[in-house]
């Protein structure tokens, strides 16, 4: 009698002659720790500061679609890693440094400072979010600075919102006001102790580093 004919017709039979196959062993997957995501982290940021180290904050990336290309998937994976994350708290009140960026009109400020007998120092985003104010700053050392200031709303948990409230130019002994131009937004998506790389309205990418000092108008 075949197997099927068994179990059509006497299926006692078949349970007490037939044995039970073994169940697979029960491997569930591994947990996702605090510690390997900060190893993830380290690691993603690393691959990300290594590759930015000698591009002189974006004017060399300009020319280079193969390298702008790798260093954005590499801020896409660090956005990965803070994408559940919070980064519109008070952690986002800082000076920082550029460190990076594709921003067209900073670039051409620090690339053409020369023309102007000068060169650009460092290049900053200074953010207060109780005050609600964020000024971007482009130095020229030992006197001069040109900063844009704005107001900012927080939007949701990594979007802020922004619009420009009024530009100056200022030297050692003379100041140049400029009228205010635009509004946007722009997302950090992630943020940590040490950098914050950010993603905004026009697609444009910013990696800065908290700068060790606080600059102030």
């Amino acid at each position: 009698m075949s197997l099927a004919a068994l179990t059509l017709s006497s299926p006692l039979t078949v349970s007490t002659t037939t044995k039970q196959k073994p169940r697979p062993p029960h491997n569930p997957k591994p947990k996702i720790t605090c510690s390997s995501l900060t190893t993830q982290s380290q690691s993603a940021k690393h691959h990300l500061l290594n590759l930015i180290s000698d591009q002189e904050r974006g004017l060399k990336t300009q020319n280079d679609t193969n390298k702008r290309d790798s260093i954005i998937k590499a801020i896409d994976a660090m956005a990965v890693l803070g994408r559940n994350t919070v980064t519109t708290g008070d952690s986002l009140s800082a000076t920082w440094r550029l460190l990076w960026t594709t921003e067209k009109e900073q670039l051409f400020i620090i690339e053409k400072a020369y023309l102007f007998g000068t060169q650009a120092g460092d290049v900053l985003q200074v953010i207060d979010v109780d005050n609600k104010t964020l000024n971007n700053v482009i130095t020229f050392p030992p006197d001069g600075v040109f900063f844009v200031r704005s107001s900012i709303e927080i939007a949701s948990s990594q979007r802020v919102n922004f619009k420009f409230t009024s530009a100056v130019l200022r030297g050692k002994n003379w100041e140049f006001p400029l009228p205010p131009f635009g509004q946007g937004w722009f997302e950090t998506v992630y943020l940590d102790d040490e950098i914050r790389v950010v993603k905004d309205i026009r697609d444009d990418y910013l990696v800065v580093e908290r700068a060790p000092y606080n600059w102030k108008e």
